[in-house]
């Protein structure tokens, strides 16, 4: 069992940054594909961003390609998601989240993952 805290989460200004990260207990996940998830208020939960084990592949949503940057330390168990040029439309609840799989299409779903954190709320003010 893997259990995801994420941390990082809050209150910044249009064209601010922030970064998340997510720390992992339980069992390592160095062999786990990761991926970041959202959901804003009244919205589906949608992909974001996902890395593979190694952390030498990774990819994003089109609405955050260029701003956004995920990233992993396997030494320190931790994923994190590193937000710049920050827009309102980007306030969500973050989620990370854990595969067994490695392969990127089913990093991009949300059936596709097997453990989730609680999600750390980002809010983005005009």
């Amino acid at each position: 069992q893997v259990q995801l805290v994420e941390s990082g989460g809050g209150l910044v200004q249009a064209g601010g940054s922030l970064r998340l990260s997510c720390a992992a207990s339980g069992r390592t996940i160095s062999s786990y594909g990761m991926g970041w998830f959202r959901q804003a208020p009244g919205k589906e939960r949608e992909f974001v961003a996902g890395i593979n084990w190694r952390g030498d592949n990774t990819w994003y949503a089109d609405s955050v390609k260029g701003r956004f940057t995920i990233s992993r330390d396997n030494a320190k168990n931790t994923v994190y998601l590193q937000m710049s040029s920050l827009k309102p439309e980007d306030t969500a609840v973050y989620y990370c989240a854990a595969s067994r799989s490695q392969w990127v299409p089913t990093i991009r779903t949300i059936g596709g993952m097997d453990y989730w954190g609680k999600g750390t709320l980002v809010t983005v003010s005009s």
